[in-house]
This record gives structure tokens, C-alpha cells and sequence, in this order.
């Protein structure tokens, strides 16, 4: 009789991935390794690490969109090894991007005809949206003070101290001197009046924000506009004005159809707007719109042939996915106007809802407005405890939530303050559910407050002990009495904490 004995194979062991040799030794972190690993290895490992990051639904730092509808996600992983560029091989993709132009362009009540293109273009986002506007306006300028006769190497452009950091990047990296309107506490956006004083004659246009993104409020472009047309009417300037919509673009048409910030003011001349934001697209799209052909000069067009036909391009970039395209048509289309609206809405309300909740508690005054972006920004009335909002915030990310905290631009920079970002998947549960988390700090704050008094009280008593000993060695005369009030003048009630005292 054969006896035999089963042996579990290398192949075997493997084929449990954590149990393979690929668990036991870290991958490179700066050198290509020398050798190939399995498909599903690099899967697993990758998909291991990325579990460490934060969860997107719960980070209300982000304005862009973190929840699509599972056949649009379908349609984007399609298109994900499509070039937009490549605009001869895509023609379909191609005429979808100028369908969203003149959908959003008309959205902005832009200047076209029925039948008619609208002027515009998509971006990876409105940096770039930026970036394209701004050199517009720039080359603009230059060619009419160059008919005139007069210097074109100065050019300015007037925005509040509020603006994203992609205008400051727009000034430094294409030399435009930037103008800003400072804040000042209780008014965190750009003052129309200080703004029209700030124009002179190298000004190529003043930026309005329809969205702050410290507190979401909309700019006055309405009494912006005004004042420029009566200073342009007194100098013959013709300063221009450019809306910054990244946020608010896909808000303002749905529900607050009847304010004046769009095409319908006469020199608002383009308008940018981020798809990836309220525009309810993945991150990755953005959009920029001019009123009309005359206010994008030709020169800045490009012509390519080398794809396999004509082909007009005006972008900083080259290659680009096609997916966020298409994902910006299927929302356009499969919402329509009603759909959008009712979105809106429900963010509106979701928001208000938390700023009730938030005021409730007394313990917060609301930074941010009733008519704007759906964002709730709050700071801390009371910051006696020895708490601030960076302290909350940190204490919140144990819950699973991401909320920044800051401080407002200048010169409001002392003013420290929190910020939800509203969006479609952020549900009235969730805004309870945070809410109540927010109370949970503070309480746990009440409750170490005691607690932190005995202790620094503790601390500043031995260094008093070590101090009157220090004293009594050079000075015998100082009595005791004294060194008493010294102590109780240093006691953490009689002074204003900082951050980090405890």
C-alpha cells in the first residue's frame, strides 16, 4: 500500500493574496522597482492604501462634485481613452462641447441668435477658464492703446482681496498688476465703490464674484456695472467687467432668476463656470463664455492641421479627457432646467436648515448670506474656553467630516471662521447628523475646561515656587504677598488665551 502526502503548493499560498510574498516587503516609493508584480497585487496594495483617505461625500471643504448617477458614471468610463483634442477622430464629442457652450452661454442670456454658436469653450476647470478670459482682456487692452498711440506694458485688473488664488496666478504668471479691494469686517466681498475708484486707464477689467468662497456670497455686479458705465461715460476708459461664476454660475439662473449679474448687464463681457462644481460633474471640467466674437481676440486662436483637419483651439493645455464633457451633457439633458432648479433648492434648504440648527445653539454668528452659495460659514462667539475653529475642526475629522477652518482675506484676516459646502448628496440627516457632532466638541470642550484651569493653574503655581525661590536668593526683601499677586495676575482668567494654551 502507497502512502502519499498532499503538499500545498507555492502557487497555492499565492493565490491568497494576503498571504503572498507582496504583503511582506513595502513597495519603492522613489524608484521604479526592477521587477513586474501581479495584476491583482497591485490592485489589492493600491486599494489598501487608498482607504486612508477621507471620504468625499463627508468632506465639505469642496465645492466639486463628489455623486453622479451611476449611467452617467458609465458613459464617462467609456470615454476615459478618448482625447478630446483629437477633435477629427471624436466629432461627436466635439459638437457635444459646443451644444454645453450654447446651452450655458444662453444660460447667461449671452448675446446669440436662434441658430446662432455662442463664443466659448471647456476648460479642466475654471483656472484655466481664468487664465483664457484674462488674456482676452489683456490683449484687448494692448491692441487698442496700441491704436491709440499710447504705453501698453502696464496692465492692471481689479479684483476684491476675496478672489480664489487663480487670479493672483493670472497677475504673476502674465504680468498684470493686481488691484485689490480689501475687506473689512462685517462686509467679507468686494466693495463696487472702492472697486470703480481703483480704475484707471491701464485697467483691462474689474473681476466680480458670483460665489465668495470664504462665505459664498454673491458680489453687487448689478451696482458695479452701474458705476462703471458712468465712469466710462467721463473718462471714455470702456473698462470691461469679468464674472468669476466657478460657484455660483449654476446657481443664480435656477433660483434667483431675477438678479442682474449675467449678459444682461452691457459690460459684463465673459463669464466662467466651473461644470465640476454646482455644474454637478466629476472634477475635471470648467467653462468660459464670451458675449459675443468681438470680445475674444482672433490672434489668440490657434489652427492645427496635424490631427487630420482645421482645427481651432484656445487652451493653455493640450490634451484633454473627453469624459467630463460628455458627463456635462447628460447633466444638462437629463435634468433640464427643472431638474437643476429643484437641486438648488434642496441645497438652499439643507443650508438654511444647518444655519438654523447652528443658530439654535447660540454659540455661532453665520458669516454667510441668505442669497448666494449654498454654504454655511460660521465662527465662534465665545472663544473663552480656550478653543478655536482650527481646534473644532481638527475634533470633527474624528467623526469622519472634513471642515475647514481660516481666516477671512484681507483685511479681515482676524476674523477665524468654519465653512460647509452645501452640495446635492449633503442630505437634511446628514446636516443633523453633523450638527449634533459639532455640539458633541463643544460639550467635550465645556467639560475639559475645568479641568485645563486646575492644571495650568497647577503649572503657573510651581513656576511661581521656582521663581520665589530664584527671588528670595537675590532679593530677600520681596515679601510674600507680593509674589501672590503676581501669581494670580498670570492665572489663565485673567488673560486672554491663545491658541494652544492647552
Amino acid at each position: 500500500m502507497v502512502l502519499t502526502t498532499a503538499t500545498e503548493s507555492n502557487d497555492s499560498i499565492n493565490s491568497c493574496m494576503f498571504a503572498s510574498r507582496y504583503m511582506q516587503t513595502p513597495l519603492p516609493r522613489f524608484r521604479m522597482p526592477e521587477k513586474s508584480i501581479p495584476k491583482d497585487a497591485a490592485y489589492q496594495i493600491i486599494n489598501d492604501e487608498l482607504m486612508l483617505d477621507g471620504n468625499p461625500r463627508l468632506n465639505l471643504a469642496s465645492f466639486v462634485t463628489t455623486w453622479m448617477e451611476p449611467e452617467c458614471d458609465k458613459l464617462m468610463m467609456s470615454a476615459v481613452n478618448k482625447n478630446y483634442v483629437d477633435m477629427d477622430e471624436y466629432p461627436v464629442t466635439t459638437d457635444l462641447q459646443n451644444r454645453c457652450v450654447n446651452m450655458i452661454a444662453r444660460l447667461f442670456h449671452a448675446e446669440v441668435e436662434d441658430g446662432d454658436q455662442a463664443v466659448g469653450c471647456a476648460t479642466v476647470g475654471s483656472s484655466e477658464a481664468i487664465m483664457l478670459a484674462g488674456l482676452a482682456f489683456k490683449r484687448k487692452w494692448q491692441n487698442k492703446r496700441k491704436a491709440q498711440g499710447k504705453p501698453y506694458d502696464k496692465p492692471n485688473i481689479v479684483t476684491g482681496s476675496n478672489v480664489q488664488v487663480c487670479w493672483e496666478k493670472f497677475a504673476r504668471y502674465f504680468e498684470v498688476e493686481l488691484k485689490e479691494v480689501k475687506l473689512r469686517e462685517g462686509y467679507y466681498v468686494m466693495d463696487p465703490k472702492k472697486a470703480a475708484a481703483m480704475v484707471d486707464e491701464n485697467t483691462i477689467c474689474v473681476c466680480a464674484i458670483l460665489g465668495s468662497t470664504y462665505n459664498g456670497e454673491f458680489e453687487d455686479v448689478k451696482m458695479l456695472n452701474d458705476l462703471l458705465v458712468q465712469k466710462n461715460k467721463e473718462t471714455g476708459w470702456n473698462t470691461p467687467i469679468h464674472v468669476d461664476a466657478a460657484s455660483g454660475g449654476f446657481i443664480a439662473p435656477f433660483i434667483y432668476p431675477d438678479l442682474e449679474w449675467d449678459f444682461r448687464l452691457p459690460l459684463v463681457r465673459s463669464i466662467n463656470v466651473s461644470g465640476h462644481k454646482y455644474g454637478l460633474v466629476y472634477a475635471g471640467v470648467g467653462w468660459v463664455v464670451w458675449r459675443s466674437k468681438q470680445d475674444l481676440p482672433e490672434e489668440l486662436i490657434f489652427h492645427i492641421n496635424y490631427l487630420g483637419a482645421d482645427q481651432p483651439t484656445f487652451t493653455l493645455n493640450f490634451s484633454k479627457g473627453a469624459s467630463q464633457i460628455i458627463g456635462q451633457y447628460y447633466q444638462l439633458i437629463r435634468l433640464g432646467f427643472e431638474g437643476y432648479k429643484l437641486i438648488m433648492e434642496n441645497c438652499r434648504a439643507n443650508a438654511r436648515y444647518l444655519t438654523e440648527i447652528l443658530e439654535k445653539t447660540g454659540r455661532f454668528s453665520i458669516l454667510s448670506k441668505d442669497v448666494g452659495v449654498p454654504v454655511v460659514a460660521f465662527s465662534l462667539k465665545d472663544k473663552s474656553l480656550g478653543h478655536d475653529e482650527y481646534e473644532i475642526s481638527d475634533h470633527l475629522r474624528k467623526f469622519g467630516w472634513v471642515v475647514p477652518a481660516y481666516t477671512m482675506a484681507p483685511d479681515a484676516q482676524h476674523v477665524l471662521l468654519l465653512r460647509v459646502v452645501v452640495r446635492e448628496d449633503f442630505s437634511r440627516t446628514l446636516a443633523e447628523r453633523l450638527a449634533h457632532n459639532i455640539e458633541q466638541v463643544l460639550q467635550e470642550f465645556e467639560a475639559l475646561h475645568p479641568k485645563i484651569n486646575k492644571v495650568v493653574e497647577e503649572i503657573l503655581i510651581t513656576e511661581d515656587d521656582k521663581n520665589d525661590q530664584v527671588e528670595a536668593n537675590e532679593n530677600s526683601k520681596k515679601t510674600h504677598e507680593k509674589r501672590r499677586t503676581g501669581r494670580h495676575a498670570r492665572h489663565p482668567d485673567s488673560v486672554a488665551k491663545t491658541k494652544g494654551i492647552c
